[in-house]
């Protein structure tokens, strides 16, 4: 634990408004008092004041300015709105939730352990420790999140999963709700999903002008498929969603089946999944084509029935766009083949693969230059001559002492053109090649870039340079 990380039991005693307010650390409590930390210059009348606002007492200890914007910057995030959360104090749930969508985080998690819960926050795809929940309460929460979600409080040893629809005089938003059985209760995580789309443009996800003009020339092709790869949490909804935005015009009938719906999109057919009374992707796209739609989104390609009825759909003059779980844009051709797909009916329907990434940017404020050398790129890594030097995370006020601000999408895009066609049809899978004749930026080459533009660090792109 770094010097000016707060302990969790320390931390949520002062909310973040009044740390930022009274410029007050809590950093250690004894038999009688609470320790704050702070730099006011009238200690007696602060002191006077905590005592009638905190519930419990004071001990205040003089610090430095710097120290405590080090401190604040580092433990306590400021909203992102001049809205005040204390209006949801009287409902926990709904205060959380609000907490963490202020600041910008995506999921929620609720995790109970022996001695404590914890409640954590996942911000620019990690996860950050906020709350401590004692083990006496947690079961009552749980239930009120169950109850919200309508789930059966009842039934405690199997999986379940739900929806919440928040809905205050500032927002409107839906939140996904899994809750998992384990050793020492149920875990919890919601997923906060936003039905704002106004954020969402093709043109700002992270394409170069290169990548972004053959994406386009591909998703305008009458009929087809386009498939998107990545792990979880790689943006490829995103990517789905801006591509739909795009497509979406008042004489196209566009028709999704997703799981779930994480954004509202006026003038698409959006079908919610539910595989429990037997609607699974397959099923649905079946009835798609009884439709009449020009372009069909399905949200995952996970099976045979469901690749073979997206190249159905295909093959009868639609265009498809769909999501796939492989590591590059060609491996989703390997992955369809050993689903069980035909070689030449891949290589007549595909028309493109993207591959893409999330990485974290490093924070404009404190990045450090440095000279590159061997020893920080994987073993056998031959470093390009354009690559003289990197930058490296630093950590200040402005990125929360993490040493990255925001995210970035990177892509590795594969058109399917006649010539790849053929090598697909005769199964041969060693392109290399063929990707340098082409000169194809692959997510290897593409986060290079990134280094050298000093965009992102080395460590954030490391496993892309395996």
């Amino acid at each position: 634990m770094g010097s000016f990380d707060i302990p969790i039991e320390f931390l949520q005693l002062v909310k973040s408004e009044q740390a930022y307010h009274y410029r007050i650390i809590p950093v250690d409590k004894n038999q009688h008092n609470v320790v704050l930390k702070t730099d006011a210059s009238d200690i007696s009348s602060l002191h006077n004041e905590l005592s009638i606002l905190l519930s419990f007492q004071v001990e205040l200890e003089k610090d430095t300015t710097e120290n405590i914007n080090r401190y604040l910057s580092t433990n306590y995030r400021k909203t992102s709105s001049d809205v005040s959360d204390m209006h949801y104090t009287s409902d926990f749930l709904e205060k959380i939730v609000l907490d963490a969508k202020e600041i910008g985080s995506s999921d929620i998690h609720f995790e109970p352990y022996e001695k404590i819960a914890r409640v954590r926050f996942r911000l620019d795809g990690k996860l950050k420790e906020q709350f401590h929940i004692s083990v006496e309460e947690y079961p009552v929460i749980v239930n009120k999140i169950k109850i919200r979600a309508q789930l059966d409080i009842s039934e405690k040893r199997l999986p379940q999963d739900g929806r919440i629809t928040m809905i205050t005089d500032y927002h409107d938003f839906d939140v996904r709700v899994s809750v998992l059985p384990t050793l020492h209760g149920e875990k919890v995580v919601l997923r906060i999903l936003s039905k704002d789309t106004s954020h969402i443009d093709i043109n700002s996800l992270g394409f170069t002008d290169k990548e972004l003009a053959v994406y386009l020339e591909n998703i305008k092709r009458p009929n087809g498929i386009v498939l998107i790869s990545g792990p979880t949490g790689s943006g490829k909804t995103t990517t789905l969603y801006a591509t739909l935005k795009k497509l979406n015009l008042p004489n196209t009938n566009i028709l999704t089946v997703e799981d779930p719906i994480e954004y509202t999109l006026e003038g698409i057919n959006q079908v919610q999944l539910r595989e429990n009374i037997g609607l699974d992707f397959a099923a649905t796209l079946r009835t798609f084509l009884r439709q009449d739609p020009d372009i069909i989104m399905v949200g995952e390609i996970r099976d045979v029935n469901t690749a073979n009825m997206a190249i159905r759909a295909a093959l009868t003059g639609h265009l498809v766009l769909s999501t796939i779980h492989t590591n590059s844009a060609w491996a989703t051709v390997s992955r369809l083949i050993d689903m069980g797909v035909p070689a030449f009916l891949i290589a007549t329907t595909l028309n493109m693969s993207v591959a893409q990434r999330l990485v974290r940017k490093l924070c404009n404020s404190c990045k450090k230059e440095n000279s590159v050398s061997q020893e920080i790129f994987p073993n056998g890594f031959e470093i390009p001559n354009y690559l003289t030097f990197h930058y490296t995370a630093v950590g200040c006020e402005h990125c929360y002492h993490t040493g990255y601000s925001g995210r970035k999408a990177i892509y590795e895009i594969l058109p399917i053109d006649p010539s790849l066609s053929i090598l697909i049809k005769n199964n041969q899978l060693e392109i290399n090649n063929y990707l340098n004749d082409k000169d194809v930026f692959t997510l290897k080459r593409n986060a290079l870039l990134l280094i050298k533009e000093g965009i992102t660090s080395v460590d954030e792109v490391f496993s892309l340079l395996l």
